[in-house]
């Protein structure tokens, strides 16, 4: 896979890792990942936290990591330390395992400064450890995800989430929807755009000159022909020839599901369009086994 386009610059390259929930296993993955052995590519963390949180969790999951409080992302000093950095108050003790409205201020406030960082140019890329959702909610933040969540910081009125695991790229239709509601949002218009910036991205970030991608229907069997629903009918099909003249790439679809998964996997396709969350988030997981990562399409860092 070639280098990601989006930043160009002589300076190391900065990966800002937000906090995550203080008090759930995000800030131990972050730890624990930086702790694996890797091949650095130039690249340089900066965890957006405190230096002294991250030390004594270090401590108890015996990283023998060292941690830095700094000033300015831009001017960060040599050493054989991870660079840490945060602008906002920050309790002496965090209780783990329970969800607090203040340490959920905390996350939001990581995710804030990185997006914020991005913008400026002083990050090239931001990775995020898990939130709580409920813990989000309860505190009165109307935040459905971090793929929302970035989009609305950055300004970005197009955006896609893409799960990348294995030998998959899947792209939803809808997020983090009810399944109730998914059908509703499932239209010719919401697919079309899906298949366009997710062609987009395939090219300008993936290097993929001719992208192919495959099109999951929404009703058992793909409808069959309107005798099992009519949404391929009415949205998809539409969607998908829209956008094969749009782009000139090849679009196959709409297919079953288990069939395009199953072709999906022998590598046919360069991604694949899910209708609603689970319908893709499945078999990404079962074929992934844990290695998949969320990547938020259309932002503009």
């Amino acid at each position: 896979m070639p280098t990601s386009p989006f930043v160009k610059t002589s300076r190391p390259f900065l990966t800002a890792i937000t906090l995550g929930d203080p008090a759930g296993v995000g800030p131990e993955v972050a730890l624990k990942a930086l702790a694996a052995p890797r091949k650095s590519g130039g690249r340089r963390p900066l965890l957006l936290g405190p230096a002294v949180f991250f030390q004594e969790l270090a401590g108890k999951l015996k990283t023998r990591q060292t941690f830095r409080d700094i000033s300015d992302p831009s001017q960060i000093p040599p050493g054989n330390f991870i660079p840490c950095y945060f602008k906002s108050p920050f309790p002496s003790r965090i209780v783990r395992g329970r969800s607090q409205n203040a340490q959920t201020t905390l996350a939001v406030r990581s995710i804030e400064l990185a997006v914020d960082l991005a913008m400026r140019g002083l990050v090239g890329a931001i990775v995020t450890p898990p939130i709580n959702k409920a813990g989000l909610k309860e505190a009165g933040f109307d935040i459905p995800g971090h793929t929302e969540y970035l989009a609305r910081l950055s300004g970005c009125r197009r955006f896609e989430m893409m799960l990348v695991g294995g030998n998959l790229r899947v792209v939803l239709v809808t997020r983090h929807t009810p399944v109730r509601r998914a059908p509703a949002g499932v239209t010719k218009k919401r697919v079309e755009e899906t298949i366009l910036l997710t062609d987009f991205e395939l090219r300008r970030s993936f290097g993929i000159r001719r992208p192919r991608l495959a099109v999951c229907g929404l009703n058992p069997h793909a409808g069959e022909g309107g005798t099992i629903g009519d949404e391929e009918i009415r949205h998809i099909v539409p969607a998908v020839r829209g956008a094969e003249k749009k782009t000139g790439s090849k679009i196959t679809g709409p297919l079953p599901p288990d069939v395009l998964f199953y072709q999906a996997y022998e590598g046919r396709y360069d991604a694949e369009i899910c209708m609603y969350h689970d319908q893709g988030l499945i078999p990404l997981k079962m074929i992934s086994r844990g290695a998949g990562v969320n990547i938020t399409l259309g932002l503009p860092f």
